[in-house]
């Protein structure tokens, strides 16, 4: 199936896919639960805690005044979908983190989103200059569908890890698994080695 699927794409398309996707030209919708909401509510914020020296915390309009990030690169869904060139801009996740004073011993990351959704990565993923806090995608606010006002992009994993509606981080020094790997989803999630389940 993913052979006719990935007709009448180039060589150079095909090189970009992870093993055992497909390439989409659209932008599929798929996620745990509902959309929280529409707009931006009055008491959104950000907030970054844990093991960090100053813990963060951001209205809309302070993480909107910070300096803006862009960055194009593929996204790879665990449902078998690449979307290749895709254009975000937001906050580098990194800088940020190690402006907060990383202490000793902060190993992972803990993702906190709407109605308790949770993703967990090792802060060793979050280093790359292609994440980041993104809020515009292709040049527009980030739609609510796809996780607006705010989402996480960690482009090197399968993209649940991007977590959608993201509300805070929280920096610890061990592993925490998140709302789908607890369920059976592979703990690393890496897509060119093909890490979608535990087993």
């Amino acid at each position: 199936m993913g052979l006719l699927r990935n007709r009448g794409i180039s060589d150079d398309e095909r090189a970009r896919l992870a093993p055992g996707q497909h390439l989409v030209r659209d932008f599929p919708v798929l996620h745990a639960g509902s959309i929280p909401y529409r707009s931006v509510p009055e008491d959104w914020d950000l907030r970054i805690w844990g093991l960090v020296d100053r813990p963060l915390r951001w209205t809309y309009d302070e993480l909107l005044a910070q300096d803006v990030t862009r960055v194009t690169c593929d996204i790879h869904c665990v449902t078998t979908w690449t979307k290749l060139d895709t254009v975000w801009e937001g906050v580098a996740l990194w800088p940020l983190l190690e402006s907060l004073g990383l202490q000793d011993g902060a190993t992972n990351c803990v993702a906190h989103a709407e109605e308790g959704y949770t993703a967990n990565m090792p802060l060793e993923r979050l280093r790359a200059g292609d994440v980041m806090l993104a809020y515009r995608f292709d040049g527009r606010a980030l739609e609510p569908e796809h996780g607006g006002p705010l989402r996480l992009l960690v482009p090197s994993l399968y993209f649940w890890k991007s977590a959608k509606w993201l509300r805070g981080l929280e920096i610890l020094d061990h592993d925490e698994p998140g709302f789908w790997e607890r369920l059976g989803y592979n703990n690393e999630a890496d897509p060119w080695k093909e890490e979608r389940y535990a087993f």
